[in-house]
């Protein structure tokens, strides 16, 4: 006589968090609230150094989207960090108001960048990066043989002169924070959508999501005019935040290592590794900004370090520890609870 043994399956939960979804919205609201009153709570030096690190958080959201998610290594973001801030400055010169320009000048960068793809998008790996640096280059040198713009001197960003110091700063700021929040919000809805599913596909496995249909290149054509776009928003609020325009300020090379380290640091392939990333530079750079070349020497190491025994980034070893996404973007399985 045979006996019939029945195996009680195990069913599997897919999420996308371990937090409730109404929890993640209450602590944005409140994130949110909080950083939109800070100039009337904060003092005026905390209030200019949030907009520096709202700036950053822009530029290395959008390289980490690039880099992080769609697998193109940039060192010429700076390029459109640039032309942002001259978009503004020419609206401005036309009699625009130079914050109602920002969205303008963000947009002007998107339709640059639609024609940049179709030869950047042509290479691969090293020579793709190098390809971004020569564009960044190549558009500081076609600002600087503009007079209009103020040639290699710049030029003041007109409309801002009539504002005192207090009102420039409240407005600086709630632009770039404001510019910030569009951003983040922005890339986590995108990656949420069918989207971010391509390039989680792309970034596992480029061969493998080409034979299933995937249109790999029309996705990053679109994710680097994205990044451009955002590049954009971040110098057109710096532009608005340093009124005198000068190509030296505004094509920095520096601009790019800020977004590699951040990214890096924080951790590539998420929306929170940016974030961390910044807040870690910020909190580095205002305590050892008087160490002298110190200063880039424990910046150059933690780089390293963290390279070496954490290349998922400082993010990452939070999330596989604690299992925590603040903005989760993609599934996990779980096994039911016993």
């Amino acid at each position: 006589m045979s006996e019939i043994l029945s195996v009680k399956p195990t069913a599997l939960r897919v999420e996308r968090s371990t937090f409730s979804p109404l929890f993640t919205l209450g602590g944005v609201i409140a994130v949110a609230a909080f950083f939109t009153l800070a100039p009337w709570i904060l003092a005026a030096s905390w209030v200019s150094i949030l907009s520096n690190f709202f700036i950053l958080v822009i530029m290395a959201t959008m390289w980490n989207l690039l880099a992080g998610y769609a697998g193109m290594v940039s060192i010429g973001q700076q390029g459109f960090v640039g032309l942002g801030a001259y978009a503004t400055l020419y609206l401005a010169l036309k009699g625009m108001n130079p914050f109602v320009a920002i969205p303008f000048a963000a947009l002007i960068c998107g339709v640059i960048a639609i024609p940049i793809t179709f030869l950047l998008l042509r290479l691969r790996g090293g020579y793709f990066s190098v390809a971004t640096w020569v564009v960044a280059d190549s558009a500081m040198l076609l600002i600087l043989s503009v007079a209009y713009l103020g040639g290699g001197t710049g030029k003041y960003m007109p409309g801002l002169l009539s504002l005192s110091p207090t009102t420039l700063n409240h407005d600086v700021y709630l632009a770039t924070w404001f510019g910030a929040l569009v951003v983040l919000v922005g890339t986590y809805l995108l990656l949420r959508s069918r989207v971010g599913l391509l390039l989680s596909s792309m970034r596992d496995n480029e061969i493998a999501a080409r034979s299933a249909g995937a249109k790999v290149t029309t996705t990053r054509r679109m994710i680097y005019v994205v990044a451009a776009i955002g590049c954009g928003v971040a110098g057109a609020v710096l532009a608005v935040s340093q009124p005198f325009v000068q190509p030296g300020n505004e094509f920095q090379l520096q601009f790019a290592a800020e977004m590699l380290f951040t990214s890096m640091i924080g951790g590539l392939g998420t929306i929170e590794g940016p974030i961390l990333g910044s807040i870690i530079f910020f909190t580095l750079q205002q305590s050892l900004q008087n160490w002298g070349a110190w200063y880039l020497i424990i910046f150059g190491s933690l780089a390293v370090v963290v390279a070496i025994w954490q290349p998922r980034g400082l993010w990452g070893a939070i999330r596989d520890r604690f299992h925590v996404e603040l903005l989760p973007v993609g599934y996990r399985v779980k096994e039911p609870r016993a």
